[in-house]
């Protein structure tokens, strides 16, 4: 009777002990090809996270999401709450392209693109090995008492992290609340923005919490991205894996001898070095399948990569490969699900652009003052409006002014004739709208208003207009 496989792995999480409590990871430093190229991208992402902020086009910071006022601009393009369906279709497209990147290519954002990976394995993880060394080191240290030397390496990192926190908890605010206006604070000081403060605190606090504590705990119970692959993936699906039938053959994993073939021993390629599981920044064995923790980081690839090549053995044991692939041969597919998630992500894509070039770069709105009737002004009936102009643009406005053109009759603003509205600004007010009966031909109609700066019109709205049931 063949031996069943032992599936006990699922029952537990690597970061967990047998008294459920919590067991800390410490992983080796990886290296390899993979690694390096990882690098590239993740410092290339690190700038980019760090100064989009801080960068503007056409007067526009590049990437803000401003929620307390419900301003966001995405690649320097602004959008107010009256764009929050440009918005909302924005985060659709993303969803639905990190849902056809997933059933691809599996959960490859994480390991290469995610800010949480990024931040944890080329910031926070390389000054850990640069203060208290290599995996063995750090073991060793975690174990040892509390000299002298373990304290200063302790508070050497523990500082650094809290430095580092800081400067993000920083960048995090510049997305929230706009770069100008955190420079703002910075050069006015703390004590004028005691609030602010607090909050980047708290800020700085939760990203030390994170990276210093918490660190994989987020991939594997925080973020739901993790539990969303589960009902993405399929037999086609690329991701990190272990080639089960060239590591086990007939006989499983073996230690590596010298002396014998294993080609003709039934030996499986893995010779059980345990490496792979060792420089796992989740601390799961990838020999075990596709699992709920593995971020793609591709660690795991370099380490065996290596090995294999020193034990004059193929390299590729793991690899990017779907199971299909592994059992089958089977070479990767564009499939009918995947073919379906991009064609709606294409028709999404193009619904976006259209209603970007739809969209205004100045919005006007003129509604009735809720709760008030006509009145009767000598020959005419005025009806009172509030109005709002909402200026999308990096141009100020200096003269606004509003103009009836359907039917005939007169606007008056209220204070000043003539409306100033600031770039990326917004203008409200009150103005009166007079028409004669004679132009009126009921109790409700739709009056046409033109939005000038100068002589230059640059929005058109409409508004309901109310009268007397009778004119005659």
């Amino acid at each position: 009777m063949s031996k069943l496989p032992d599936e006990s792995f699922r029952d537990t999480i690597g970061t967990i002990n047998k008294e459920g409590k919590r067991a800390f990871i410490f992983p080796k430093k990886p290296k390899g090809p993979f690694y390096d190229k990882r690098k590239l991208l993740s410092y290339f992402l690190l700038v980019f996270l760090l100064a989009a902020p801080f960068v503007k086009i056409n007067g526009h910071q590049f990437l803000m999401f401003n929620v307390l006022e419900r301003r966001f601009n995405i690649f320097s393009f602004p959008f107010w709450p009256q764009d929050f369906h440009l918005f909302v279709i924005s985060m659709i497209i993303g969803v639905v392209g990190l849902a056809l990147f997933t059933v691809a290519f599996g959960r490859i954002f994480c390991g290469w693109f995610c800010p949480q990976t990024i931040f944890m394995e080329m910031v926070f993880r390389r000054i850990e090995y640069w203060i208290d060394g290599d995996r063995g080191a750090q073991i060793r240290l975690q174990k040892q008492e509390w000299n002298a030397e373990k304290i200063r390496k302790r508070v050497t990192k523990w500082i650094i992290f809290f430095i580092f926190s800081f400067l993000i908890a920083n960048v995090f605010l510049a997305y929230l609340v706009s770069s100008d206006r955190l420079l703002l604070m910075i050069k006015e000081g703390p004590a004028l923005h005691t609030s602010t403060l607090i909050a980047l605190l708290i800020f700085t606090a939760v990203f030390y919490f994170v990276f210093a504590w918490f660190r994989e705990q987020v991939c594997i119970i925080a973020c739901p991205y993790g539990r969303m692959q589960g009902v993405l993936l399929d037999n086609k699906s690329i991701n990190v894996a272990y080639d089960h039938v060239r590591g086990e053959k007939e006989l499983g994993r073996a230690k590596f001898n010298k002396q014998e073939d294993r080609a003709s021993t039934g030996k499986g390629d893995c010779i059980d070095c345990k490496l792979c599981v060792h420089v796992c920044p989740t601390g799961i064995d990838i020999r075990n399948g596709t699992q709920l923790e593995c971020i793609n980081c591709t660690a795991c690839i370099d380490e065996c990569d290596t090995i294999m090549e020193s034990v004059g053995l193929p390299k590729g044991l793991i690899r990017y490969a779907s199971e299909d692939e592994i059992v089958k041969k089977e070479k990767f597919v564009f499939t009918t699900r995947m073919k379906g998630y991009a064609a709606v992500l294409v028709i999404l894509i193009g619904v976006l652009i259209g209603m970007l070039f739809l969209r205004n770069d100045v919005e006007a709105t003129v509604l009735r003052l809720p709760g008030q009737l006509f009145e009767h002004k000598g020959e005419n009936i005025s009806n009172v409006y509030t109005y709002k102009i909402v200026n999308k643009t990096t141009k100020q406005f200096e003269a606004v002014t509003f103009k009836l053109v359907e039917p005939k009759g007169e606007i008056i603003l209220v204070g000043k004739p003539k409306v100033q509205v600031k770039p990326d600004g917004i203008a409200k007010g009150t103005l009166f709208i007079e028409i004669n009966p004679a132009y009126l031909e009921g109790d409700k109609i739709k009056l046409k208003i033109e939005v000038y700066d100068g002589e230059n019109l640059i929005e058109t709205t409409t508004t309901n207009f109310m009268g007397p049931r009778s004119f005659n």
